[in-house]
């Protein structure tokens, strides 16, 4: 016999399922898509910017600029959130402001403000980093499988 059979609804089951799809929020799906876009690429835009000021005022070149920009955009998002302001933003921008590096500076320093009444070694040193390690432990790991395939690839004549 198999599983595939749907099991008949009670007449009160059927009821309550129509009664919670008649109060079930709808989500506004394609309209959130949109915003994190724009919001996304709002941040990649001022992280352009920075990257550019870096390039033409300190004669970096497009590679060793990209450090500094990256440690300012966490910077200014660490700064952010400490006013409240990354709050908003989130808000209206949803993942387009938790995916770009301004996200990973959000979580540090939100678990730091949430903690901070326990004590700094305790409560912000030793919070700050869960959500944090995690990031860094993948992206790690992650840069060494792709360094390694990139290494397998040219001693075979790949690239």
């Amino acid at each position: 016999m198999s599983n595939n059979k749907k099991k008949q609804l009670t007449p009160v089951q059927q009821e309550y399922q129509d009664l919670q799809k008649q109060h079930e929020i709808k989500r506004p799906v394609i309209r959130n898509c949109i915003k994190a876009f724009f919001t996304g690429g709002l941040i990649c835009l001022i992280g352009q910017l920075i990257q550019t000021f870096y390039i033409y005022f300190f004669d970096f070149t497009d590679q060793t600029a990209a450090n500094p920009t990256v440690g300012t955009l966490i910077f200014i998002a660490m700064l952010l959130t400490g006013f409240g302001v990354y709050d908003r933003i989130a808000q209206f921008g949803g993942a387009g402001s938790a995916v770009p590096v301004t996200g990973f500076g959000n979580a540090i320093i939100s678990a730091a403000i949430e903690h901070r009444t326990e004590g700094f070694v305790l409560g912000v040193g030793g919070n700050m980093f869960k959500l944090a390690g995690s990031v860094i432990v993948f992206g790690v790991f992650s840069a060494f499988v792709i360094a390694l395939i990139k290494t397998m690839l040219i001693q075979w004549g790949g690239l």
